[in-house]
């Protein structure tokens, strides 16, 4: 079983979709929640190369940036 990290937003239909899929698998899935912990925004810069975009799917060193489309953080 791999750790998962899911950055995420309220209200945002890929991170639901994520959520979703990555709940059905077989890995640990830590949420980071940027709406509720908006302190985590510069780890999250660092993982995307400054775009503000969720979601954000990080499995060991593979950074998945949006990989079904995503929303932007205002």
């Amino acid at each position: 079983m791999a750790r998962v990290t899911l950055y995420s937003k309220d209200g945002c239909p890929y991170c639901d979709r994520q959520r979703a899929l990555l709940r059905d698998g077989d890995d640990r899935v830590e949420e980071v929640n940027l709406t509720r912990s908006p302190q985590a925004m510069t780890e999250l810069l660092k993982l995307t190369g400054g775009r503000r975009i969720v979601p954000v799917i990080v499995r060991g060193a593979r950074i998945e940036v949006a990989p079904d489309g995503g929303s932007e953080i205002q």
